[in-house]
């Protein structure tokens, strides 16, 4: 008998409400990526599971636009990527540049302290890029430091940073870069070889609209000698690069176990890559740009202006200021949300209720979101 009390017995089988996911994410999920995660489960060392995972690394090579032997998903979030890629890079006493235009810049930074480097932070607005010049005077004025840290595509205002000059930069400075591709991988170019891209971590439920909580990483061989040449023991046992490659395979030795895989998460991941791959990025690219210009249109129509100057600009993730009678934004955000299912962001930090963020990821990234979500914004509004 239990000796439990107070147990809810109204408690049931959960039925979430359908809405449109129109925020910074999670994005909606196609139904052929909610079906592969409904196949049988089999085990994380299966030959069956194996070759899949073999797959998913060939695809998430052509995600990254990659050569990488080094490209896997990471069993947690895109937070997780981000703590794989400095766990593994970042030794203690290191200097590492830190760009910080946003939340997720911040977040670097963070990392970099708990690992035991040295930050030498590069400061800019929320909603501009990173000042390249102010990168490089940061090499100029500490030539020793060991890596460039910045975030590609920032989700708190959605800003896109120049990914191909800094990488030069670095690369230039003998450090090596790490860039946050969260929310740009497949909806804005990530050429992580050509670009010269050393570490880069996204996240399943951005553009690439597959179940929240799986990470895709890519490592360069530089990065991977940097990772296999430590002086110090990676502090996470669980990022620890050198042992989850003895997992996802390096395509000479046998796989050995390291954790239990979420194996019907990476059944949706598998899907969500080949359907990428089908689409192909440069039509995902476009199919993302037209729909922000489609919204933009709208938008601006109704009075909204977007925080960020457009040549910096993500369409797939919309920063806006909302017109000017409209006076408490929370309140028309749980309008969208209770009358038509529909939701969208709200800021963070310092743009915490001045500004919307709007996503148009992955599957949601269609004309019909589009115009639902304007119909529904000019009846509220007028």
């Amino acid at each position: 008998m239990s000796t439990l009390t107070g147990v809810n017995k109204q408690i049931t089988s959960f039925a979430p409400p359908a809405r449109r996911l129109m925020g910074p994410g999670p994005s909606d999920i196609h139904p052929r990526v909610m079906a592969a995660l409904s196949r049988p489960t089999i085990g994380h060392l299966d030959p069956e599971f194996v070759r899949m995972m073999d797959e998913v690394k060939e695809l998430t090579q052509y995600a990254f636009q990659t050569t990488n032997r080094l490209s896997m998903v990471v069993s947690a979030p895109g937070s997780a990527g981000m703590e794989t890629a400095f766990v593994n890079l970042v030794e203690p006493g290191e200097k590492v540049i830190v760009c910080r235009n946003g939340v997720f810049g911040g977040r670097m930074l963070e990392n970099v302290l708990r690992c035991g480097g040295v930050p030498v932070i590069v400061d800019d607005a929320w909603g501009q890029p990173v000042d390249p010049e102010k990168v490089q005077a940061a090499f100029s004025s500490h030539p020793d430091a060991k890596i460039l840290a910045f975030v590609h595509a920032e989700t708190s205002t959605g800003v896109r940073s120049d990914a191909e000059t800094l990488c030069q930069m670095a690369r230039e400075h003998g450090a090596l870069s790490i860039a946050d591709t969260v929310t740009s991988l497949a909806g804005i170019p990530v050429l992580t070889d050509e670009w010269g891209i050393d570490a880069a971590y996204s996240g399943s439920q951005k553009c690439l609209s597959c179940v929240p909580g799986l990470s895709p990483v890519t490592l360069s061989p530089a990065a991977v000698e940097k990772v296999q040449s430590r002086k110090t023991k990676v502090q996470s046992w669980f990022l620890d690069l050198n042992l989850v490659m003895q997992y996802w395979g390096d395509g000479h030795s046998k796989r050995t176990y390291h954790h239990t895989a979420p194996v019907n998460a990476l059944y949706a991941m598998h899907e969500a890559l080949l359907m990428l791959q089908e689409e192909t990025l440069e039509n995902s690219w476009e199919r993302h740009a037209r729909q922000h210009q489609r919204l933009k249109i709208g938008l601006e129509a109704l009075g909204f202006r977007f925080l960020v100057d457009e040549p910096y600009r993500l369409p797939q993730l919309n920063s806006v200021f909302l017109p000017e009678q409209v006076k408490e934004e929370s309140h028309l955000r749980k309008r969208l949300l209770n009358e038509f299912n529909l939701e969208v962001g709200a800021g963070l930090g310092d743009l915490t209720g001045k500004i919307w963020r709007i996503g148009l990821m992955g599957h949601t990234a269609q004309p019909e979101n589009v115009d639902f979500l304007l119909e529904a914004l000019s009846e509220l509004l007028h």
